[in-house]
This record gives C-alpha cells, structure tokens and sequence, in this order.
C-alpha cells in the first residue's frame, strides 16, 4: 500500500510545482498522438479518395474545406509544428545543451509559442497567397 511502512511516497501532481517545461513535455505527447491518430486518419482518408477516383475525391475535398475540416487541419498543423519544435528543444537537451535553468525555460516558452505562430504563418500563406 502506498504511505505503509518506510516506503516513500511517489510524488504526484499536486506535489510537482508547474513550470514551462512540463507544459512543453505533455504538449509534445499530445501533439505526437494527435499526428498518430488524428494525421494519420486524414492521410489515409486522402489517400484512398485519390486512389478511388474523382467523385470520392470531391466529397473529400467537401469535407476538408468545410468549417469543421478546416478547424481539423489547423488542429493538424498545429500538432505537427508544435512536435517540431519541442523535438528540436529536445534534441538540443539531448545533446546536453540549454539545461541552465533561465535556458530551459526560456527555451520551454518558446517552443509552444514557436509552434502557434508557425501554424498561422502556414495557414496565411495557404490561404492568403
């Protein structure tokens, strides 16, 4: 049981004081599952509309340029730019750089931040160019 005995107590949630880089950890979890799920589904799903011809293409392209695909593939975008960047964050750490502690959180700011303004600068130029 936990707390019996002399055994310590694991720290939880409400022990941990929240900081930038675990936002930026459980962001980058997020953002990698909705790749694996949420990407990978539209991937499929385009792919097979090419494949099957052009009726099946266009009630993709239906569903795609609809609200609620737009708000999907932003959602997408989104997911991929912010993983990006956390990964290069990461990479960065793992080469054993930025683990000064005014660095890695400034770093763990930036990341997130990064990702948002990368996904509307992608969404403004597909949109507006």
């Amino acid at each position: 049981m936990a707390g019996s005995g002399n055994r310590p107590i694991s720290p939880h949630l409400q022990i941990w004081r929240w900081g930038p880089a675990m936002l930026v950890s459980i962001l980058h979890r997020v953002s990698g599952n909705g790749l694996a799920i949420a990407g990978l589904g539209v991937l499929l799903w385009w792919l097979a509309a090419l494949a099957d011809g052009e009726a099946s293409y266009n009630a993709f392209a239906a569903h795609a340029t609809a609200w609620y695909g737009r708000v999907v593939l932003v959602g997408i975008t989104w997911a991929f730019f912010n993983h990006l960047c956390s990964g290069v964050r990461h990479l960065v750490l793992d080469i054993g750089a930025g683990y000064e502690l005014q660095s890695n959180a400034f770093w763990s700011v930036v990341s997130p931040v990064a990702g948002v303004v990368l996904t509307v600068a992608f969404w403004a130029i597909v949109l507006f160019v």
